[in-house]
């Protein structure tokens, strides 16, 4: 059941033994996708183990870390009209991107599905799937299920042509809901987002992550997304709500900082969005607020 409509595109560092176990896993899809690693300039070998272990793989070494952007870097390679993000610690189910592809096949107008998130070892739901699934935004009768305002990009397959046009993930957010901006770009360009239930995705989240540096960049971002596209009374409320909610320390205290550095690049690269797609992110903001998933810890 092969199926040459798919690359997969995964970025590591540091990750050498999730990486080879991803890797083998996406290996043994029936689908047998052409895979892209980029290798953020790790110093645990996980290049040359890469090398060894799977050498089907087109391994990408740009010298640096380049977060988020290693997934630019990697499209440019990819040939075929989808694309499937995954992280290092993450893998697709068996013939979930042949579906994936089907959905993308049968609705021009849709740029990306998100799959179910199953956390392993036990293969709970991960708690975003609820909001996924509930999600409020209304959406044509034709999606295959409810209209997203965002997606993860662990976790969803893209239109290559689309995520191209829209110029991919922004390297000044570098990591870090670095999805957000990405997505409203594309609804603004007239592209549907879906969750599609019958696609799976496995997590195995990785014991090796810097939590804290993980919560300084989510905050930065969420504020400079908020800053880049939303209508100034948008942007003021979801900025009061994060000083209200966001931990009261030096973590959180660098966000701001880092954020407000930014501001002369925000002003200069300010859009607001189209009055449609606002109105979606809007009917958001209550679930946002009350997200399970969506917290700033660490």
């Amino acid at each position: 059941m092969s199926d040459d409509r798919t690359t997969v595109v995964v970025i590591t560092h540091n990750r050498r033994t999730e990486l080879l176990r991803t890797l083998d896993h996406l290996a043994e899809l029936p689908e047998d996708p052409p895979v892209v690693v980029t290798d953020n300039a790790s110093t645990d070998g996980t290049a040359e183990a890469v090398a060894d272990h799977h050498p089907g793989v087109r391994l990408l070494r740009p010298g640096r870390n380049l977060g988020a952007v290693g997934r630019n870097l990697a499209v440019r390679q990819v040939r075929t009209p989808y694309v499937a993000f995954c992280d290092d610690d993450s893998w697709w189910a068996p013939g979930a991107l042949s579906r994936a592809a089907d959905l993308l096949d049968r609705h021009d107008r849709l740029a990306a599905v998100t799959a179910r998130i199953l956390v392993e070892p036990h293969g709970t739901e991960d708690p975003i799937v609820e909001e996924l699934r509930n999600s409020p935004i209304p959406g044509p009768r034709w999606l295959p299920g409810p209209a997203l305002g965002s997606f993860l990009a662990a976790a969803t397959v893209l239109r290559t042509d689309a995520f191209r046009a829209a110029g991919g993930f922004c390297p000044r957010l570098w990591l870090g809901g670095e999805e957000e901006l990405l997505a409203v770009d594309l609804a603004a360009d007239g592209w549907w987002l879906a969750y599609a239930e019958e696609l799976t995705v496995h997590h195995s989240p990785s014991p090796i992550r810097d939590s804290t540096r993980r919560r300084t960049q989510g905050i930065r971002n969420t504020l400079w997304f908020t800053w880049l596209r939303r209508p100034a009374p948008a942007a003021l409320r979801r900025t009061l709500h994060l000083v209200r909610t966001v931990p009261r320390d030096r973590a959180s205290l660098r966000a701001f900082g880092e954020a407000a550095a930014g501001l002369p690049w925000v002003l200069r690269e300010r859009t607001v969005l189209p009055p449609h797609v606002e109105a979606r992110l809007k009917l958001l903001e209550h679930a946002q607020r009350h997200s399970k998933a969506r917290r700033y810890t660490g």
